[in-house]
Formats: structure tokens, sequence, C-alpha cells
């Protein structure tokens, strides 16, 4: 079981996306656990302050270190020292390494990961300095906390977790896992709005489907994120068919 340790200044933001889908279903039976921690209960004034004034001035809150140190802390109480060990205290920043499927893969590969989401104008240094072993950052852009980001990062994680969804191939041909972006999908009805499914895709010639498949997941990629093709040629997931058929529109393989 993959076991997710959420602290929060707002714990009811989860409530919706955890209790739906495959998540709410990989929950129920036993693949993952996701606690929610509100990190306020360790706080140690009647109002339950976990932000303060900035030292030298500034504008915005500063969430204070106390409540965040001492919530983890008891987190990872339940853990043994060499489970601990292994368990990533990850702060979820802009200032971040940015999360890619590479990132949520090495994730998955841990027994638990507690993710910190920050709020207000930032966290205290001491946090990032003496208690994170982590920063993840899910791309150029500020958003009022962390809270939407930690669903992404367990969202993305526990697709990795054997179990949660049907069949581990799924996973592995997804875009970007399999190095190209996913080929065109249809169902029915064959024809809609003067658009047609593709014939080969009726013909039964599984063969030829997979070919075809291949050559327009190729192809979009080449169109829509080039960049993914050189990390995929790195990492042997292009054949020299594939390259071959890159080549035919145009892609000119960089010097490494």
């Amino acid at each position: 079981m993959m076991r997710f340790h959420v602290l929060t200044l707002f714990p009811g933001a989860f409530q919706g996306p955890f209790q739906h889908s495959m998540l709410e279903q990989a929950s129920r039976n036993g693949f993952i656990s996701i606690q929610l921690t509100d990190i306020r209960d360790y706080t140690h004034d009647a109002h339950k302050t976990a932000d303060d004034y900035q030292f030298g001035g500034g504008p915005g809150m500063v969430m204070k270190p106390e409540p965040v140190f001492e919530a983890v802390e008891d987190v990872l109480g339940g853990y043994s020292t060499e489970e601990r060990a292994h368990i990533p205290v990850v702060l979820l920043s802009p200032q971040g390494e940015a999360f890619t499927q590479v990132l949520a893969e090495e994730l998955s590969q841990s027994p638990a990961i507690v993710l910190i989401c920050g709020h207000y104008a930032g966290v205290d240094e001491r946090i990032r300095q003496g208690l994170a072993t982590r920063e993840i950052s899910l791309g150029d852009f500020i958003l009022t906390g962390g809270e939407l980001p930690a669903m992404m990062v367990v969202d993305a994680v526990s697709r990795l977790v054997p179990g949660v969804v049907g069949s581990m191939e799924n996973v592995t041909e997804d875009s970007i896992s399999s190095g190209v972006l996913q080929h065109p999908l249809y169902t029915r009805p064959f024809e809609y709005r003067d658009m047609a499914v593709p014939d080969i895709l009726r013909s039964g010639h599984h063969a030829e489907i997979e070919t075809w498949r291949r050559q327009e997941s190729l192809k979009r990629t080449l169109n829509l994120r080039p960049d993914l093709l050189k990390s995929a040629r790195l990492s042997e997931k292009l054949t020299a068919e594939d390259l071959k058929y890159l080549q035919s529109l145009g892609y000119e393989p960089e010097d490494d």
C-alpha cells in the first residue's frame, strides 16, 4: 500500500477530489491510503495561529515553522527508523524541481510520501532547510496554495501503484510514459458531424492497426511536443523504424 500524508491548513479542500472515481476506489480497495493532517492542530495558542508577519517587513504572511515541524514529526513517528529514511518529505513550492512522469515513477517506489502544502506568501525558510527533503513545482506559475499541486501529485503517483489502474499496460502506454504522445482514440458512432473513424481501425488487421497507431503517435509528438523525441531517443524508446518514419516527416535528430 502506498501511503500519502498531506499536511495542509485547509483539509476540507481535498474532500471532493479524493472521494470520487479512481482514487476513491483505490483507497477503498486498500491500494493507497490518504491521510489529511490539519497543520492548525499543532499550533499552541487559542486562535490556532499558523502564520505570522515577516521579519524585516514585507507584504503577506508566512507560515510558522513550529506547527509544520511538529505535524511532520508526528506523522513520521508512526514509521520505523528504516522506513523514515525512505519517505520523502515534499514541500510543494514554485521554487522546486519540475514534477514530471519520471519523478512520479520515482516517488511511487517510496513506502509513503509526506506532502507539505504551503500557503500565504510562503513558508518559513527553516521548513525548507531543516525539514523538507525535496521541493516540487508543477510549473512556472503561482497558485494560492499547495493544495491543488498536492492533489495532482497524489493522482499521478497513485496511478503507478499496482492495482489502482485496471491494467498496468494502460499506464506504460500512456502519453509521456511511453516516450511519445498517445495516438488518436475513437469510439462509436462511426461517423459524427461529418467526422468518421479511420477505416484502418475497423479493418480487423491488428498488425496494421498497431503500425498506424504508432505512426500517429510519432506524428503527433513531432507536431505538438518535439522536445519529447530527444529524451525518447536517448532512452531508447524509439526504434530504428520509428526514426525512419520520423525522418520521412522531416525530423532531424539533434546532435547529442
